[in-house]
């Protein structure tokens, strides 16, 4: 184990290091009862772990600090929950990755009936910090919405609509063509908010009837059909770290 994953630290910060998920995610795990230390159920992220003393469980098993770091690229496909783990028994990204021996966790979502790229690692700084807004991530993504989207919705995306949650969305907005009562779109974001896509366009009149997840972060689903997974390249993963700092530009 290196220094950081044998002092004491938060059990969110101690989770991510175990590639079980997020910090953020981690909030989620314990509010859902499914952290342990020591045998007690967890009530807060904020509670300390001594990585060399205590035990933590998620769902009954025992975790610990991951030794070698994974990075997977997969086109998910529409139909497939992003979570590792649904009460509702729905498919999830874990059943496509039945082959891969190391737990690994997604950054951020994709909608349920959203297909594209998805990246998951048991890297927990790197997801963190792909996930904030503070690193401004590119996430692209095409949009079949019904109607004749006009230049004039582009240009009210492209300004900020009020979402649902009281925040303004954004987005710069391509229009590539027209197809009987659709419209395709291209459209490139900033920021990972909840259903944001599909907000920005119903709010513009245009709800959004088929969705895909291009690009995420300079990577894309070129070469992979729906399902369909890979490791990223070590060129990947360099340029990856340097777009949040882990690594410094040469």
């Amino acid at each position: 184990m290196n220094q950081e994953s044998t002092r004491p630290i938060r059990i969110s910060k101690y989770l991510s290091l175990c590639g079980v998920t997020s910090r953020r995610g981690a909030a989620h795990m314990i509010a859902e009862g499914r952290v342990t230390l020591n045998d007690s159920t967890v009530d807060a992220p904020g509670v300390i772990v001594n990585p060399e003393k205590d035990v933590v469980k998620v769902d009954g098993s025992r975790v610990e600090p991951v030794r070698e770091k994974v990075y997977v690229l997969l086109h998910k496909p529409r139909n497939v929950m992003t979570t590792l783990h649904d009460p509702f028994k729905r498919r999830t990204v874990r059943h496509l990755l039945k082959s891969l021996p190391t737990r690994v966790y997604p950054v951020g979502r994709l909608d349920y009936d959203t297909d594209g790229v998805l990246l998951l690692t048991n890297d927990g700084d790197l997801a963190y910090r792909l996930a904030h807004p503070r690193y401004q991530i590119h996430r692209i993504y095409e949009a079949r919405v019904q109607g004749h989207f006009r230049p004039e919705d582009a240009a009210a995306i492209e300004k900020g609509i009020k979402l649902d949650d009281g925040a303004i969305g954004r987005a710069k907005v391509n229009i590539l063509g027209f197809m009987n009562k659709y419209t395709r779109i291209r459209l490139l974001l900033t920021e990972g908010r909840k259903r944001e896509v599909k907000q920005l366009c119903k709010k513009v009149g245009h709800p959004v009837a088929k969705l895909t997840r291009v690009e995420f972060a300079g990577l894309s689903i070129k070469g992979l059909r729906a399902g369909q997974w890979r490791f990223l390249t070590p060129r990947e993963l360099e340029r990856l770290q340097r777009l949040v700092g882990l690594r410094n530009s040469e």
